[in-house]
């Protein structure tokens, strides 16, 4: 039976920036398996967008299979906090973030060089049923509905700026959340009218939120990263995990989650 992975909180996550705080050294070599392929031991940090949460999860899960001696812990969130985390000196191996801009300001400071694994785009999205009548996204500058957005701060927050100001639409939000997967429980609980959130958060919530495609001229697709940092404590796992995302089978994951293939 294979362990699932840790998920590492939020919380945790920002821990690992504290100033202070010393990073682990890097991880020996691993001996060589029959055949000549590494021996993964210890524990790999994968700090992912919180859009990829159910791809990275599944795909850790994988990875630990394949190597009884490795465990994977994986932080979720906005990439800009995760960003921020990496540049402070968190020990991580592996950053994905929702876009290519946020990912430059980590590389930008500690250098990687990151490949786009995953694209992605917004939907217009309700409950389930669409209590709110909602049916364009004129409907977010509707005072009488209850809307959620990502703070524009983040990767989602900007990328639907861009999408309603290509709209001609002045959004009136009642809530702003710090990642995507904060407005895509709002909706699930029923608590708001509609919101903004990717297409793979639409079809990850299973039938609890309905999506409505944005008229194509103002669409705006967004590119997702991803980088093997250059001090990962165990840079072999950290190459691993980056070979499994970009090949056959993160592809296939990747693709029954929503996300279009680069």
């Amino acid at each position: 039976m294979s362990r699932r992975p840790r998920t590492a909180t939020l919380a945790l996550a920002l821990g690992f920036a504290v100033a202070g705080c010393a990073a682990p050294a890097p991880s020996a070599p691993p001996a060589a398996a029959p055949g000549g392929a590494p021996v993964l031991e210890g524990t790999l940090v994968v700090l992912a967008a919180a859009s990829l949460t159910d791809v990275v999860t599944d795909l850790a899960a994988r990875l630990e299979s394949a190597h009884p001696g490795l465990t994977v812990e994986t932080g979720f969130g906005a990439s800009s906090t995760l960003a921020a985390q990496v540049v402070a000196g968190a020990p991580a191996d592996v950053l994905v973030t929702a876009n290519r801009e946020t990912m430059a300001l980590a590389t930008e400071a500690v250098g990687g060089e990151p490949v786009v694994v995953a694209r992605n785009r917004l939907q217009l999205a309700v409950p389930a049923g669409n209590p709110g009548g909602v049916t364009s996204l004129a409907d977010l500058a509707d005072a009488t509905l209850t809307i959620a957005l990502c703070a524009p701060e983040v990767p989602c927050g900007a990328l639907a700026e861009q999408v309603l100001a290509r709209a001609g639409v002045s959004a009136a939000p009642d809530s702003l959340e710090r990642d995507v997967r904060g407005v895509l429980t709002r909706l699930r609980l029923d608590e708001v009218d509609a919101g903004l959130v990717y297409r793979t958060d639409v079809a990850a919530a299973a039938g609890d939120v309905e999506g409505i495609d944005l008229p194509t001229d103002v669409d705006v697709p967004t590119d997702h990263p991803a980088v093997v940092l250059p001090d990962a404590p165990h840079p072999e796992a950290a190459a691993a995990f980056l070979t499994l995302l970009r090949g056959p089978t993160g592809r296939t994951v990747l693709a029954e989650a929503g996300f279009d293939l680069p």
